[in-house]
């Protein structure tokens, strides 16, 4: 039976599919990754990977093998958080999925003042989009998600803040200036609630489609590019907070002339929760939130 060190060398195997670099993040020679790899495998029986040109791959055993290895380490990391919630003070790791604008805008500050608070926590951060966010949270690959929108989520969700949504330019300050334009509409992919909201908002304004449009893959390019004059964009106002004064802000309204917004949610489940790490990170957001 393979030790625990042995099924964390066929995980960043399995992850890097390189034999270079893998022996990197394992801080070993590649022989000695290559003679500990065949090892293994005759502890095993049966052979895990394939040698190519273009790296590794798994053989039908080694999917097999590669399988029970993840489900090993993250029992092994459940015992640990388990261990870790035991002790006095407040230490482990915080593994948290977060909204990309989220990420940029918001997260940083809260991050600031936990690390200093909290020095012992090692902390995981991935970013994405807010569906990929509640996959992360499915898949129990993270402790905790923060997305946009309105989630469907049957665990434990906090609300964090609404932000509103503002038409930003540098040139219209009225929105049906927008249709005498030739300057492009420049949008940025998201989740398609946002998109839906966005398109809905348009047509019940001006009833036609955007003369021109750009469709970009970053919020951050979108708004540098309406920044700049290049045309107008739709941007939440957690973007906004550092706006050039020569950008004109126009807030977004509905149909009942209430301001659009928003939300932003804490995800995760009634187990995470339970964490001192986790509990920690949800004390210091609710100051952040009060201070701000």
């Amino acid at each position: 039976m393979s030790s625990i060190s042995e099924f964390q060398l066929l995980y960043v195997l399995a992850q890097e599919m390189n034999m270079r670099k893998a022996s990197e993040r394992l801080f070993v020679s590649q022989p000695a990754l290559s003679q500990r790899l065949q090892t293994i495998e005759k502890e095993w029986g049966a052979k895990l990977f394939i040698r190519s040109q273009k790296g590794l791959s798994l053989t039908p055993a080694g999917e097999h093998v590669i399988a029970f290895v993840n489900e090993v380490l993250k029992k092994q990391e459940k015992v640990r958080e388990t261990l870790y919630s035991l002790q006095d003070g407040v230490s482990g790791t915080l593994k948290i999925a977060v909204a990309s604008i989220v990420g940029q805008n918001w997260l940083p500050q809260v991050l600031k003042k936990f690390v200093n608070k909290y020095p012992q926590v090692k902390i995981s951060l991935v970013t994405g989009w807010s569906s990929e966010i509640l996959n992360s949270l499915y898949d129990d690959q993270v402790h905790i998600g923060i997305i946009r929108g309105t989630p469907d989520w049957k665990g434990v969700k906090v609300h964090l803040f609404s932000d509103p949504l503002f038409l930003v330019d540098r040139e219209d300050t009225k929105p049906e200036q927008l249709l005498e334009t030739d300057r492009p509409f420049i949008q940025f992919k998201s989740d398609s609630n946002y998109y839906q909201e966005i398109q809905d908002w348009w047509m019940r304004n001006f009833k036609t489609s955007p003369k021109r449009t750009i469709v970009v893959d970053q919020i951050e390019t979108c708004k540098q590019m309406a920044f700049n004059g290049i045309g107008y964009a739709i941007l939440p106002g957690i973007t906004l907070t550092k706006a050039e004064r020569e950008i004109y802000k126009i807030p977004l309204v509905n149909e009942n002339g209430e301001p659009l917004k928003r939300d932003t949610w804490l995800l995760g489940y009634e187990s995470a929760f339970q964490l001192k790490q986790v509990q920690a990170l949800v004390e210091v957001i609710k100051e952040y939130i009060s201070e701000s």
